[in-house]
């Protein structure tokens, strides 16, 4: 027999926007039991539980907390409102009328009609196959979350003789925690004549270990069949072509990438999200709401943060949004005039991409990337 339930409000994803999302939905009038978390993993907190390093929660607290202890504080909030989650469950589909299709070892098969939907499901790294290094595929080569997940949550060293590339903050955190562990970083290999990461994480991981950061660099080569033998690093030129004759080679055991993220968007573009090719997330109003009426969309499955201080805050505005979604009904105002936001001149996109002023807050915050490095501007 099929299970069916139904739940104004279900959030597909228990990490940090998940949990946020929840918290303001509850806090902003919808009753708890209303709302429904859908979290695959087998506890919440989503990526933050393999982030033991600090530096999380000084904008939302104040104070340095590791990734787990931020998770944790949200956890509590949540559970002190009582909002239902189910651990394990994996979202197979959302149909367009908002029927939430997932499966789990408890339940089985079951579905959950949704009043208004939350996205909240994260991001993944970039794997090997989009960068098209030539080689073979040895045991060895590593994306930094992964290596990160198997030093800190299960206690198995992936390496001893480390290269990483790309220097985003995981790369950059992961330079420093393989160190920790006794391990070698020979470098951290940066394609962009600037790192990808936070300064603050260049200074603590590479400046304080000595450890090299060799920008308008990759690899060009991977050596070993079996097991990873060595790796050859070039320079680039401005269009990020190797330069022959700068071949440098490395002997390593291990190679680290952390060559950027991507919006976990597969469940959104199979209920017809709108998704905006630079932050391959979906397009979303003021409301961050998508084109699909009632669906919300926050954190890093609209688009990649820096901070995951700034991932609750956005979650918070699409729990708040979705809570008025529900509870106006039938007698939400209608939308006016829409005003698109057109990134120009350096800008890449903006979060929202459209704004109602009708609909919108007496304030409301824009973000955007830029597609360089701009200085006095």
């Amino acid at each position: 027999m099929e299970n069916k339930i139904t739940k104004s409000l279900v959030i597909i994803g228990g990490g940090p926007a998940g949990l946020a999302a929840a918290v303001a939905a509850a806090e902003n009038g919808l009753p708890a039991e209303d709302i429904l978390i859908l979290e695959r993993d087998g506890r919440l907190g989503g990526i933050l539980n393999q982030c033991i390093h600090n530096g999380f929660g000084l904008h939302t607290f104040k104070e340095e907390l590791t990734g787990p202890e931020y998770a944790a504080r949200f956890e509590e909030r949540a559970k002190a409102l009582h909002i239902p989650y189910k651990l394990g469950a994996m979202v197979l589909s959302i149909s367009p009328e908002k029927v939430v299709t997932a499966v789990s070892r408890e339940d089985g098969l079951f579905t959950v009609e949704a009043g208004a939907v939350i996205l909240a499901m994260g991001c993944r790294e970039r794997s090997r196959g989009a960068l098209n290094i030539p080689g073979f595929r040895p045991a060895g080569v590593f994306s930094a979350g992964t290596a990160q997940r198997l030093v800190n949550m299960e206690g198995y060293m992936p390496g001893r003789e480390v290269v990483i590339l790309g220097s985003g903050d995981i790369g950059l955190i992961m330079a420093r925690r393989m160190t920790l562990e006794g391990a070698k970083v020979h470098v951290v290999a940066e394609l962009q004549p600037y790192s990808g990461g936070l300064k603050r994480n260049i200074v603590q991981c590479l400046d304080d270990f000595g450890i090299p950061l060799k920008l308008s660099h990759t690899v060009v080569d991977i050596k070993g069949k079996e097991r990873l033998e060595g790796i050859t690093l070039a320079q680039v030129d401005g269009k990020g072509k190797p330069i022959p004759g700068t071949e440098e080679e490395y002997s390593c055991d291990t190679l680290l990438l952390s060559v950027g993220l991507i919006p976990e968007n597969e469940i959104s573009r199979g209920m017809g999200v709108d998704m905006n090719p630079v932050t391959s997330g979906p397009k979303v109003n003021e409301s961050l709401e998508t084109n699909i009426e009632g669906v919300f969309a926050c954190g890093n499955v609209l688009h990649v943060h820096d901070l995951v201080d700034f991932v609750s805050e956005e979650a918070a505005i699409a729990g708040k949004n979705a809570a008025a979604y529900v509870k106006q009904g039938e007698n939400r105002p209608s939308g006016g005039h829409e005003i698109v936001l057109n990134p120009i001149e350096g800008v890449r996109y903006t979060v929202p991409g459209t704004i109602d002023p009708a609909r919108m807050d007496e304030e409301l915050t824009v973000r955007f990337r830029v597609g360089g490095v701009y200085k006095n501007c």
